[in-house]
């Protein structure tokens, strides 16, 4: 991608430049609602993300580790945000713990999910909601979105 390229899609994604401190080279990241958050602050909001989460489960984090075929030691890790989770293992704490991925992504990055903090909370509590519903209300939702977005054909 020619450099003129990258700088239209940049504009066109919203994109700012950020620095953190364990990059040498800058970061080109989308505005969340008070600026860029830095990455240690959405490990951090990941971290109390996932411990509220095995609480509200009612497992230790012994318990939960054992659960996930790691040791304590290691799971400690993820709620210290010492260590970073991959999809697989985020994929795997939302079969045993019962959240949906979004719900973690959201918490990190809620500027993902709309303009402004009621728009995206909105948003997050309708996926959740759709998450829930029975099959054949899915398919009589999604008919009935794909005409009011004019998408006759979502993939």
């Amino acid at each position: 991608m020619a450099v003129k390229e990258l700088d239209e899609f940049r504009v066109g994604r919203g994109l700012m430049e950020t620095r953190e401190p364990d990059f040498e080279r800058p970061l080109w990241r989308r505005r969340g609602f008070d600026g860029a958050v830095s990455l240690d602050d959405m490990d951090n909001a990941l971290s109390e993300f996932l411990s509220e989460a095995r609480r509200k489960a009612g497992l230790t984090r012994e318990q939960l580790a054992e659960l996930l075929g790691i040791s304590g030691q290691v799971y400690g890790r993820y709620e210290r945000a010492e260590s970073k989770l991959n999809v697989t293992r985020l994929v795997h704490l939302c079969e045993i713990l019962g959240f949906e991925p979004i719900e973690m992504i959201y918490a990190a990055a809620p500027h993902l999910f709309g303009s402004k903090p009621q728009e995206a909370k909105s948003r997050l509590n309708l996926m959740r909601l759709m998450a829930r519903m029975r099959p054949e209300a899915v398919e009589s939702l999604l008919l009935l979105v794909s005409e009011l977005s004019g998408d006759p054909s979502p993939d």
